[in-house]
């Protein structure tokens, strides 16, 4: 009967053992892109956070270049990690956007290009984007186009034509594709 346990228990750590090593996917990060800031072939394999969305949305809007990476530390809003609030987020520029229009701006705000949010669930990416919209609603000069993907929240400057921030929406319809 030990010889029976013994091998029954060898059996299961193997197993074990197997099953954690397939489940030890590490996740990659924004750096893990081409050197051009591009999208590379890997891009639907990688674990969806904001760098992984703008290197598949910059790889079809050639005008979005990324601008800064958001931390707990510089994240001007304090909502990165919060409960219901964003877990990444990165902000991009729009060479389209004049640099007259966006002169008062700092780095890294919506106007200059946009932001990708994303979130826990798709209700918190809602969630938010409906609360953007109803604080912006009356202040014309901080409108913005908001378009949720799933947990993934696309801030498009006003700037940009109607036309030019649908390219933001088109390129971020793939990010179903992408490993959540």
């Amino acid at each position: 009967m030990n010889r029976i346990t013994l091998t029954s228990t060898a059996v299961a750590a193997a197993l074990l053992a197997t099953l954690a090593a397939c489940g030890n996917d590490k996740p990659k990060s924004a750096s893990d892109q081409t050197s051009n800031g591009k999208a590379g072939a890997s891009a639907a394999s990688k674990p969806l956070d904001a760098g992984t969305a703008f290197a598949q949305i910059s790889g079809k809007v050639s005008s979005a270049k990324l601008s800064g990476t958001v931390t707990a530390e510089n994240d001007p809003n304090h909502l990165l990690g919060r409960p219901n609030q964003y877990t990444s987020k990165i902000t991009f520029e729009d060479s389209r956007v004049s640099p007259a229009d966006v002169s008062g701006s700092e780095k890294g705000d919506v106007d200059r290009g946009g932001a990708i949010e994303v979130f826990g669930s798709p209700s918190d990416a809602k969630a938010r984007a409906e609360y953007i919209q109803t604080v912006t609603k009356s202040m014309p000069a901080l409108a913005e186009y908001d378009y949720v993907h799933g947990k993934v929240l696309v801030r498009v400057s006003h700037y940009l034509t109607p036309k030019q921030a649908a390219a933001y929406k088109t390129a971020a319809d793939g990010l179903s594709r992408v490993r959540r």
